[in-house]
């Protein structure tokens, strides 16, 4: 981050958010100092956030709420099949590429269908991988040509079902995930005198990287090993059933980091496939699973995608066609399960600043009081000192020395205080000095500059981060950041001309001491908070939390029963004001709704209430109209949001 005291600009604001490496050309800052989308990924059409939220304002939409930008989605399932159709062409590969979107990444019936239109042109198909999701996806098969993929565990009902599908002629194929479910599938086919067709994951060799390694390999939870596809091929020939095997799979996992590891999968699997034409199955499709990667911060960090997307669809291309060309065998179908990919970047969440939390700092010029512990007066003179003296004119060592002193007074007092020997009060004055030392230190340290920091800076940088409360649930609403520290960008949706000068950490509402982001995506070296602005009086604050379409929509978790948020369907249109138009407003979950899931029915509820109501009546502790003013007031509780509804004017934060 440049130096405070340099200009700051837009420019500025992109390149600290590190907006160009996750945005992929869908997310800007503006002239206006604002966050905007480019839902074509693209500069031919861009819509500034605030519009949005101004107009759902307007309507009486609270916040937290899910931004779904139903443009992006189809421009990513477009980017997606292009990468693949250009691949094909310039490699020469005799066959095409369907991509098969995987539900469980996203499963919202919206997402779903924007998905399958956009994926029309293409031959999108759907994957599925419970008897659930089974369910959801065998009723949008509208053309017989539609490719459903069934993968995860299948029980004999579940398998059932697939094979009434095939009679009903779609293109349904189970993938087998262990040798006990195609002797299932068999025997069932066999009893209804069907033929049917099927897949194999295979357990390759190869595995992937990073947080999804065991996804692949021999490590991986599902997959048959190869023994046990050779017994798959002899229950086949010695039937004269080959014809049945259709599909060969693998998955690498869900965000593959490495293109080699992709390539040497797709090397080995086609090898397998070149065995199998041999011995006379005509296998039609290879499936190289999902893991298109996504950057959800900078290529260069830890987690980074550092690969293109022609570079994946060209890795996949060229890595089959060269073993199939070797081994004179035709080229197959190709099919992946990008998910992440095609919905990641379609929803934006914004929530709103409640408040900021700073520590205690002492006045510019504190006066004791004349009964002032000696330990106060100690903190005093090497506060005053630190502010006496010139930034950058004291040494290192001795603004170390400083914060040791400050270190040994603050933990005698809080021996002096825990043993009896120190009033509330007296306390209460040294903790003001301490933080106000600690900062006064923390700012020398900064103009010091050394060229090896030491820890001291490390230490106090995490002491002296801001508390921002803001109004959502990190276990409902961004699961994966609480149980596998992903990192999501976060970005203010206004001020972005403006620098920021607080170094803030996002805490949310629930009691849980997880409920906070602790991962972030900026330019600092440290992830562990964000640049931030101090709050306005009277004005919102509201952030973005970017790349929020896979998996977060679906796999929230009710922590303190907060529900699900209020989300807003939105389309680009140059025809219209602000260049969008608001399709639909869903509201966010009620309180009645979230105790249900919970057992906790109304009618139950209002009964064992009105009880106690009337009890404190009859004993003369309450006048009846007050006791049914609370009743009434109990009740209305029940149709709101789970969310804070109170106007949200921040306080003004200390400077």
């Amino acid at each position: 981050m440049n130096d405070m005291n340099e200009p700051w600009g837009v420019e500025d604001a992109a390149d600290y958010y590190r907006v160009d490496a996750w945005g992929d050309g869908f997310f800007v800052v503006n002239a206006r100092g604002h966050m905007a989308v480019r839902p074509h990924g693209d500069d031919t059409l861009q819509i500034d956030i605030q519009d949005i939220l101004a107009e759902l304002r307007d309507r009486g939409i609270r916040f937290p709420a899910l931004l779904r930008f139903q443009d992006v989605l189809r421009a990513r399932v477009g980017r997606l099949n292009r990468a693949f159709i250009e691949a094909i062409e310039e490699a020469g590969y005799d066959n095409v590429y369907h991509t098969v979107y995987p539900i469980k990444v996203n499963q919202l019936h919206e997402v779903v269908e924007e998905v399958l239109d956009a994926g029309k042109p293409y031959g999108l198909g759907l994957e599925c991988g419970s008897r659930a999701e089974l369910v959801a996806t065998l009723a949008h098969l509208e053309s017989d040509e539609t490719l459903l993929l069934c993968n995860g565990v299948k029980d004999r009902s579940m398998l059932s079902l697939i094979l009434s599908s095939q009679r009903l002629g779609k293109n349904v194929i189970p993938i087998m995930e262990k040798y006990a479910e195609f002797e299932e599938l068999v025997h069932l086919a066999d009893e209804a005198d069907q033929a049917t067709q099927f897949g194999v994951r295979i357990r390759l060799r190869t595995s992937g990287s990073g947080k999804w390694a065991d996804s692949g390999g021999y490590q991986s939870k599902f997959g048959i090993s190869l023994p046990e596809l050779m017994r798959v091929v002899d229950v086949l020939r010695d039937s004269d059933q080959g014809h049945r095997l259709a599909l060969l799979h693998f998955h690498l996992g869900s965000q593959i980091s490495e293109i080699p590891q992709l390539r040497q999968a797709a090397r080995e699997l086609a090898h397998i496939y070149a065995e199998l034409i041999g011995l006379g199955l005509p296998i039609r499709y290879i499936d190289v699973g999902g893991g298109l990667g996504v950057n959800y911060t900078d290529a260069s960090e830890e987690g980074g995608i550092r690969y293109s997307l022609n570079e994946y669809a060209n890795a996949v291309v060229y890595a089959i066609k060269e073993v199939c060309d070797e081994r004179e065998v035709p080229h197959p179908v190709l099919v992946s399960e990008s998910g992440r990919a095609i919905t990641a970047h379609h929803s934006v969440l914004v929530i709103e600043t409640i408040d900021a939390y700073r520590k205690n700092n002492a006045d510019a010029e504190p006066e004791l009081p004349g009964d002032a512990h000696r330990i106060a007066e100690n903190l005093d003179r090497t506060l005053a000192w630190l502010r006496d003296t010139e930034a950058g004119q004291a040494s290192v060592a001795e603004v170390i020395e400083a914060y040791h002193d400050v270190v040994d007074n603050q933990e005698e007092a809080a021996t002096l205080f825990a043993m009896g020997y120190l009033s509330l009060e007296q306390n209460a004055t040294i903790e003001r000095m301490y933080w106000s030392s600690c900062t006064a230190v923390l700012e020398h340290l900064r103009a010091l500059d050394p060229e090896y920091a030491p820890p001291e800076v490390q230490q106090l940088e995490e002491l002296l981060v801001d508390q921002y409360l803001v109004d959502f649930s990190v276990f409902q609403s961004m699961l994966d950041h609480w149980a596998i520290e992903q990192p999501f960008p976060v970005v203010p949706l206004a001020r972005l001309d403006e620098r920021p000068t607080r170094r803030g950490m996002l805490v949310d509402l629930t009691c849980d001491s997880d409920g906070k982001m602790t991962q972030y995506v900026t330019a600092d070296e440290d992830k562990k908070f964000v640049r931030l602005h101090p709050l306005n009086p009277g004005e919102a604050y509201p952030l973005g939390i970017f790349l929020m379409g896979a998996y977060q929509d679906i796999m929230g978790d009710s922590h303190n029963l907060f529900g699900r948020v209020s989300e807003a369907h939105i389309y680009a249109d140059a025809e219209e004001d602000g260049n969008f138009w608001i399709e639909k407003v869903i509201p966010g979950q009620k309180v009645e709704d979230i105790l249900a899931q919970v057992q906790y029915f109304p009618n139950d509820l209002h009964r064992r209430m009105q009880q106690q109501v009337k009890q404190k009546i009859d004993a003369g502790e309450m006048r009846p109209k007050r006791g049914m003013e609370i009743l009434d007031q109990y009740k209305a509780a029940f149709a709101e949001e789970t969310y804070l509804v109170n106007a949200r004017v921040p306080r003004k934060a200390e400077e």
